[in-house]
């Protein structure tokens, strides 16, 4: 088992709100911690993709009263929206009795839904913590951690901690499958699986690059608002990141179109047909996917209300991630995916034009050292520490 840095943020969190709701894409680990954290209390687990479990809800004032002592979690909330407004209700009425907190640990596979519903009913009630796929830091914990499987494999546990590369890769593929014929569907408009596919294949073999919907949309033969509402619903799905572009006052021009990523590693590998490192590393993808890769374990562990972005304008000048923190501070983040990282032109401008607190260097190396008298030559497990210290 590997611990999840979850696991203590959502009991602290249980101990201050009514409901906490856990928010993460499919098989990323939810369940598991949930039900970890009802072995050491009452609780009643309800899985609303069961229809036994629905069946329970029926009457769900009655069947949330009896079990009002207890911590109930209710998975795959998006099933059952309509029982927020209950929510509201039972949570306000336990706060006159004394029951003012760990009531409620709802679990949900897509933000905007779970936040639009929520947002209307339980404002004030509910507290959200995002789950994301195993971290870096996370999996170091183990006796034989290796990046590069993390890396190649993205951070699904099942895709991670398969017995070998080709048990991960049908996890992968499976993955896709379903969300393609299944969970798509019931986020969103009817969208034809395979050209949902194609589309997400096509954000893969474009990893961090900027958003072009009109070029997309030629090659799927919709209209470009058509694509942009289909990237929209796999973000919201927590499949795909937008990274927005740093504003800045700068007589510059800067690139305004944001930056599209894979979240997870591993799924960007399973959609490209890659199944183990040796094929990745002979594709065009493998520098994007290790920028994808560092994106998201930084972002992971990035203090509460950190914002992302990346920079770069027309004439060259570009950070591939900007780190701007609630105190003000911030920071400038270059990637390199070889061993012997090189900072060009368009890197040094990008620093004086933004004057960053810290730079940084994050290569696929262990050792930190010095670059220039601002830039420091950083590993993604060094400075993944420093951002969980920050």
């Amino acid at each position: 088992m590997i611990e999840r840095d979850k696991y203590q943020k959502t009991l602290q969190a249980l101990n201050r709100q009514a409901a906490v709701a856990l928010i993460g894409p499919r098989q990323v680990g939810k369940t598991t911690l949930a039900l970890d954290i009802a072995e050491g209390r009452e609780s009643v687990y309800l899985d609303l993709e069961a229809l036994e479990d629905r069946e329970k809800l029926r009457n769900p004032v009655l069947f949330l009263t009896q079990n009002e002592n207890k911590l109930v979690i209710l998975d795959e909330i998006h099933r059952m929206p309509e029982i927020f407004q209950t929510l509201r209700g039972l949570i306000d009425q336990g706060r006159r009795k004394g029951l003012r907190t760990g009531r409620f640990l709802v679990l949900g596979s897509a933000s905007i839904e779970l936040l639009r519903q929520s947002g209307e009913t339980l404002a004030g009630r509910i507290e959200y913590i995002d789950m994301e796929p195993l971290s870096i830091l996370e999996t170091s914990t183990k006796d034989d951690f290796n990046c590069t499987a993390l890396w190649v494999r993205g951070g699904f546990p099942d895709s991670y901690l398969a017995a070998n590369d080709e048990d991960s890769y049908v996890f992968r593929r499976n993955f896709i499958r379903t969300y393609l014929e299944r969970d798509v569907a019931q986020f969103g408009p009817r969208i034809a699986a395979e050209t949902l596919e194609r589309l997400w294949m096509m954000l893969a073999h474009s990893q961090g690059q900027s958003l072009n919907a009109s070029k997309l949309a030629g090659s799927l033969s919709v209209s470009a608002p058509t694509v942009s509402s289909y990237i929209d619903l796999l973000c919201d799905l927590l499949l795909v990141r937008r990274l927005p572009p740093l504003h800045v006052n700068t007589k510059k021009r800067i690139v305004k179109a944001p930056r599209v990523y894979v979240r997870d590693s591993g799924i960007t590998h399973a959609l490209l047909n890659l199944a183990d490192y040796n094929q990745l590393a002979g594709h065009p993808v493998f520098g994007s996917s290790w920028e994808g890769f560092v994106i998201e374990n930084l972002l992971t562990v990035a203090p509460e209300r950190t914002r992302a972005s990346f920079y770069r304008t027309s004439a060259g000048a570009e950070i591939d991630l900007i780190l701007e923190f609630s105190g003000g501070k911030k920071w400038a983040i270059e990637i390199k995916s070889g061993l012997a990282p090189k900072l060009g032109k368009g890197f040094h401008h990008a620093i004086e034009d933004i004057k960053p607190d810290r730079s940084f260097v994050v290569y696929a190396g262990e050792e930190r050292y010095p670059v220039t008298k601002k830039t420091e030559a950083i590993s993604l497990m060094g400075l993944a520490q420093m951002l969980k210290e920050t």
